[in-house]
């Protein structure tokens, strides 16, 4: 019986990697189709011709189509982005805390927050503006009674006659939970106040030091009687000796004059004297409510609680394809290869050896697969190396270097002379 004959339709694999791409096929080939852009498809479509002839295509086959190319392209420029946002992050984070961050979609990109929806954040050079220090220096300052954005009540505790203790804790979260006309409605609960300061005795005895004979800048001899004294020596007294004079003469008023002392211990109130039908008939005093980190209930923004807070909320989306200039599109081109090559390795790693009539054909798998982990990391090592070399900080010791150069260099050059 004669053996049938064979006429296969075609004497080539039809999985191979043509020649070159093209342009209109890319946008249906791409993973995530963040890039769709006609640069980006032309971009793409001249990466298939690259990587065929850096892989040695015109001589032996390569298992890869041009849809694998495209994809590899787009993970190039992804990953190209990537790198390039963190090391923005490390430059500008500290400037962005507590500012407007945005909403992102499953591909990264920004779809609302702000108006920051196309205004490329991530390519913009954002104004040093200390900010961590600054975040830190706004409570440090309430702390410090010099400002601050924490919220300082007011209150006061209604005088008992023979009662010197008043558990100021208790009577203003009573106060926070009952009377809704108080600013700290709501917002005490069970959470500790802090008293800032107590007023036993109001200073309204303060304009005897401003009245008359008194005031900044005064003039008068201080040494010897006083600024009361109309003395034949006059010295001008420095507006920082009046102001010390000033906080020196009310605390005597409020603790020498009065005759009234305090003591807090535990937001326990005690007042001394005990109490009669000639004190006081208020002692009013000044505290905060102590807040969650995280809370913003106010909702004015001066905490910056719900802005960014760290990498992750930064308004950074994946860098537009027409904003990477030569060099990114360099580095995207060699990592889009050694992509191919992981490809490539994975596919021909699925068979060991091709039997052929008395042999057989060993596939260089695991060389691809090493080779393109090698250059992978290469390129990111690469990429991240230039970039901490050209971070704020660094930039600004080459430029005091270059400085100091130039002042040496400029030190040994004679000065001309003028000569009129």
């Amino acid at each position: 019986m004669a053996l049938p004959k064979l006429n296969p339709a075609s004497t080539t694999n039809s999985n191979i990697l043509p020649v070159t791409g093209t342009s209109g096929d890319v946008a249906a080939a791409l993973p995530f189709g963040i890039y769709e852009t006609t640069a980006f498809h032309a971009g793409a479509a001249d990466q298939v011709a690259y990587t065929y002839k850096k892989l040695g295509g015109d001589i032996l086959d390569i298992e890869l189509t041009a849809g694998n190319i495209y994809a590899a392209y787009e993970e190039a420029c992804l990953e190209y982005s990537y790198i390039v946002n963190v090391h923005q992050s490390k430059n500008s984070l500290s400037s962005f805390l507590g500012h407007s961050t945005a909403s992102f979609n499953q591909d990264g990109q920004i779809t609302s927050g702000h108006s920051l929806s196309g205004s490329k954040i991530e390519l913009r050079y954002p104004k040093y503006d200390y900010g961590y220090i600054r975040r830190v220096g706004e409570r440090v300052a309430t702390d410090s009674n010099v400002g601050g954005t924490e919220y300082i009540y007011s209150g006061s505790v209604t005088k008992v006659n023979s009662q010197s203790d008043y558990d100021l804790q208790t009577i203003i979260s009573e106060s926070a939970a009952t009377d809704s006309t108080v600013p700290y409605y709501g917002k005490v609960g069970n959470k500790r106040i802090t008293i800032r300061r107590l007023y036993y005795k109001t200073p309204q005895a303060m304009w005897r030091f401003y009245g008359y004979y008194g005031g900044f800048s005064v003039v008068g001899n201080l040494r010897t009687y006083g600024q009361y004294a109309d003395d034949s020596t006059f010295d001008i007294v420095p507006v920082w000796q009046n102001k010390l004079q000033s906080m020196a003469y009310e605390d005597a008023l409020n603790t020498r004059v009065s005759h009234w002392s305090y003591e807090i211990k535990n937001n326990m109130l005690r007042i001394h004297p005990t109490p009669g039908s000639n004190s006081p008939a208020k002692f009013w005093f000044q505290f905060t409510v102590e807040t969650d980190p995280w809370d913003d209930s106010a909702g004015d923004r001066l905490s910056g609680v719900k802005g960014v807070n760290n990498m992750n909320t930064l308004p950074f989306q994946n860098i537009a394809y027409n904003s990477i200039n030569s060099i990114g599109k360099q580095w995207i081109r060699r990592f889009a290869l050694a992509l191919a090559k992981e490809m490539l390795g994975q596919i021909r790693g699925k068979f060991a050896s091709i039997p052929i009539p008395g042999e057989s054909v060993t596939l260089n798998a695991s060389e691809l697969l090493a080779q393109a982990k090698a250059e992978q990391d290469a390129l990111r090592e690469e990429l991240k190396t230039t970039f901490d070399e050209l971070t704020y900080s660094k930039l600004a010791e080459v430029d005091a270097t270059i400085g100091d150069n130039a002042e040496k260099v400029l030190a040994d050059i004679p000065a001309g002379i003028y000569v009129g």
